[in-house]
């Protein structure tokens, strides 16, 4: 999975003791164990509970840059594994293994979150702003909930790609044909770093949260980490697949999160903006983004 890995700049450090590797986690159950388990979890379950559930079991699985592909070409790295994420492929195969009904439709969920239409590497969602979140909102897989949680603290930012945009060593990195780079200027609600506490613990648990940054120039994306909101105790956590410090799937304090988060000069991070995941029967169609 090159794309998001490409775009993002690792910044976490180490924070407090890493997750002990789980050992009742995905990776060490066999195709029909997760079968089973994903079959039994389904009558009755909301989906908040089921994202919560699956997103533990993946707690303590090791962190790999770009660990999903297409299985041949540009990419090659297998198009689905449970022994390695990183913090997009953490974020789509929870959302698949939570919205299917039967662990059969977990590929094929994978597949729509991933692509735009078809599953390959020109057509995939390498984009957060201009290709992954409006594809899915589109879909019916998320919901745009900044505003909802925000009030009044939400302000609206933009991403701008460019052709110039396209001729930066990150952005070729990306290796996409000239006619499949997207140009234009993609909104996004956000809430302002400082504000993010203030309104943290109205937040439902399983929310997607992503982080956003100062939009610049020749960075094809502005967005450089997501994962869910948990609510447990008195606190509020962020569960993610962190870099630098982890090198695993974690539960981290997102007070702690975003403090850290303040201290970065070299590229600011600006705010974060929340996504509530649905199934798309349930959802409809949304609308993509709000014109500029």
């Amino acid at each position: 999975m090159i794309g998001l890995a490409v775009a993002l700049t690792s910044t976490l450090i180490l924070a407090q003791p890493p997750t002990a590797p789980n050992p009742g986690g995905w990776a060490a159950l066999t195709p029909e164990q997760r079968a089973t388990l994903l079959e039994a979890a389904r009558p009755g379950a909301p989906l908040d509970r089921r994202l919560l559930d699956v997103s533990a079991r993946f707690l303590g699985t090791p962190y790999v840059a770009s660990p999903l592909g297409e299985g041949s070409g540009v990419d090659p790295d297998p198009t689905f594994r449970m022994d390695a994420v990183d913090c997009l492929t953490f974020v789509e195969e929870t959302l698949a293994l939570s919205l299917a009904r039967e662990d059969g439709e977990v590929p094929t969920l994978l597949e729509r979150i991933r692509y735009a239409s078809t599953p390959v590497y020109e057509d995939r969602n390498h984009l957060m702003e201009a290709q992954w979140l409006p594809n899915n909102l589109r879909k019916g897989f998320l919901e745009d909930v900044t505003r909802r949680y925000g009030g009044e603290d939400t302000v609206q930012v933009r991403k701008v790609l460019t052709a110039r945009t396209w001729t930066s060593r990150s952005s070729q990195e990306l290796k996409l044909p000239k006619e499949r780079q997207p140009t234009g200027t993609f909104s996004l609600d956000i809430i302002p770093l400082e504000r993010v506490m203030a309104h943290a613990r109205k937040v439902r648990s399983g929310t997607i949260l992503v982080v956003v940054r100062d939009d610049l120039p020749l960075k094809a994306t502005r967005i450089t980490h997501l994962g869910f909101v948990v609510q447990k105790g008195k606190r509020t956590w962020l569960r993610h697949a962190a870099r630098s410090g982890y090198l695993r799937v974690v539960d981290e304090d997102l007070e702690t999160f975003l403090a850290r988060n303040a201290r970065y000069t070299k590229w600011k991070v600006t705010g974060v903006s929340l996504f509530e995941a649905h199934l798309p029967e349930e959802a409809g169609e949304r609308a993509v983004v709000r014109s500029p």
